[in-house]
């Protein structure tokens, strides 16, 4: 979320940026500077009531104490008069400042300056692209034919038991899955972060804290006689584990990691390049996020960007990354850069991993501040990304590492499935 003072100063910037996003933000700017206007004079008369009514008490109590009861009950009418006044102020200060605070929920993140002009996804700008593309044999399958030939994943037995976009993973599928998980956990955790398990539903105000509500309510499941909210990432409860915090600048870099299952409704999603494992309802992932001070937040994305780079590196498989442009950015980050690995048998690209850097945004939300060395409360800037989401990973695998004998298995997973083919 923006802060008011950040808008008022740089409204014309602001502006301009978010034009990026295809977002007017004139009218909407005007608006929330209106509120905020108004939201401060109607503080200022609040103030002054609360105070002449604290005063004419103190006045009262004196006129009492020295017998001038007559005096007393007409100043009592006057705080009488003041209380009534004040309550209508304090009901008017609280009706802007909510009506303000729903305003700028609408309000998409600032773009970076690096983030490059387009509409969609076809304008993002490819800025890395690293591993051989395999050729494969003649009557090569994709994952969805190769789970079913090798009895290694069950799309129509989660089709069954929950309905589509949940499959089932049987014997060595479900192995490899697992060996996946702990290796991108134990790689996250040898680079120095810390893992969590945390819930899986998360409430009302962990949505609003990292940006999914209200944008993407309709995209989340919700339980509704608890109000609560399935994860779509583990990055919602890991960054709401600091909401609220006042940390101290020493604290800096707080790394999490965390495993979960995540879940998404993917609302309209339909056609061929959704099949199998392209887009599911529920999967795993491994997430990774920081927290950063400000001039340090930059150079933290980068080693996240390397972080994910490796992982693919020593899983050997082709990718490339792309720098979202403003029309396809997420509503809360900054600068995301996305990470696609080359599925070979259905010819495209797969996304795999976003690594994005909120700035302030977030931490605007969460109330997530910490002191610097002045003592200044400063609001921290929060980083998250995936270290990677499972699905098209294994997707990846399965499609590029096939051969006419079965599919190999990554040298580096080998010790954790305790197999090195799939037959």
């Amino acid at each position: 979320m923006l802060q008011v003072s950040n808008i008022a100063e740089n409204k014309d910037a602001y502006i301009q940026a978010l034009k990026k996003r295809k977002f007017d933000a004139k009218e909407v700017f005007d608006k929330v500077l209106s509120l905020d206007e108004k939201r401060k004079s109607t503080q200022a008369k609040l103030d002054e009531t609360l105070s002449s009514s604290n005063k004419l008490s103190k006045e009262i109590g004196l006129l009492f104490k020295n017998g001038e009861h007559q005096k007393a009950n007409l100043l009592k009418e006057k705080t009488g008069k003041l209380k009534e006044d004040s309550k209508i102020l304090s009901e008017e200060l609280n009706a802007a400042v909510e009506e303000l605070q729903k305003l700028l929920y609408t309000i998409p993140n600032i773009p970076h300056d690096s983030v490059p002009e387009g509409t969609s996804d076809a304008d993002n700008e490819e800025v890395f692209r690293e591993g051989e593309v395999p050729e494969l044999a003649e009557g090569s399958l994709p994952h969805w034919e190769l789970a079913k030939k090798y009895d290694i994943i069950d799309f129509e037995l989660g089709n069954k038991i929950t309905g589509a976009g949940f499959p089932v993973y049987k014997g060595k599928g479900a192995r490899l899955q697992r060996a996946l998980i702990t290796w991108f956990l134990d790689k996250a955790t040898e680079a120095g972060y810390t893992e969590f398990q945390v819930p899986l539903m998360v409430n009302e105000a962990s949505g609003f804290g990292t940006g999914q509500l209200p944008d993407k309510e309709g995209q989340m499941y919700h339980v509704t006689n608890d109000d609560l909210y399935l994860i779509p990432t583990a990055e919602v409860p890991i960054t709401n584990m600091f909401r609220d915090n006042l940390m101290l600048e020493k604290d800096f870099p707080v790394k999490c990691t965390g495993y979960t299952p995540c879940f998404r409704r993917e609302a309209g999603s339909y056609g061929a390049h959704v099949r199998g494992l392209n887009r599911l309802h529920q999967f795993d992932k491994v997430e990774i996020v920081r927290l950063e001070r400000a001039e340090k937040s930059y150079e933290a994305l980068d080693e996240m960007l390397e972080h994910v780079k490796n992982l693919l590196r020593e899983l050997k498989l082709p990718y490339r990354i792309l720098r979202l442009c403003g029309g396809d950015l997420t509503f809360t980050s900054a600068l995301t850069y996305d990470f696609e690995v080359f599925s070979t048998a259905q010819d495209r690209w797969l996304e795999i991993s976003s690594v994005s850097n909120f700035e302030t945004y977030q931490a605007n939300r969460l109330k997530l501040r910490y002191k610097d060395t002045e003592g200044n409360k400063q609001l921290a800037h929060t980083l998250n990304g995936s270290a990677l989401a499972l699905p098209r990973v294994l997707a990846g695998i399965l499609e590029n590492y096939q051969t006419g004998n079965g599919i190999k298995v990554p040298e580096v997973l080998v010790p954790y499935c305790g197999f090195d083919t799939i037959d």
